[in-house]
């Protein structure tokens, strides 16, 4: 048995065979997840649940970042999970989109891990980085 962090085994999967500027996505409910993307991870049970940020937080246990991607909506609209967004990144380089423009880019993801986010535009691409 795993002793601890992301238990999900289609998660870890995702994350170990993620490189060096590959892009993983973690959605809200709503986020359409395409089509063509290779993995697929519903992890929505009911309304909050899992939380966006709780989720992102696991993926960021054994991610490296290098950059992220974010909807332009998501300042006036949300702007306190904006903000939280933001603090779990510091010295990022952060990237705002048009919303439409965002959910094309997610069709070059790795794949896409959805929660049961119901705050508007709780959407990130993570730009994956690298160790060393």
């Amino acid at each position: 048995m795993k002793k601890g962090g992301i238990l999900h085994p289609d998660m870890n999967k995702l994350i170990s065979q993620t490189g060096h500027t590959d892009w993983i996505v973690v959605t809200d409910a709503g986020l359409p997840i395409p089509e063509n993307v290779n993995t697929r991870i519903d992890l929505a049970l009911k309304e909050g649940t899992p939380g966006f940020l709780e989720t992102l937080d696991a993926v960021l246990e054994d991610l490296i970042v290098e950059k992220i991607i974010l909807a332009e909506e998501i300042k006036s609209i949300s702007p306190k999970m904006n903000e939280e967004i933001l603090r779990r990144f510091p010295g990022i380089p952060v990237e705002y989109l048009p919303h439409v423009e965002f959910k094309q880019r997610t069709k070059q993801a790795r794949g896409l891990i959805r929660t049961g986010e119901f705050t508007p535009y709780a959407n990130v691409i993570l730009v994956a980085g690298v160790a060393y």
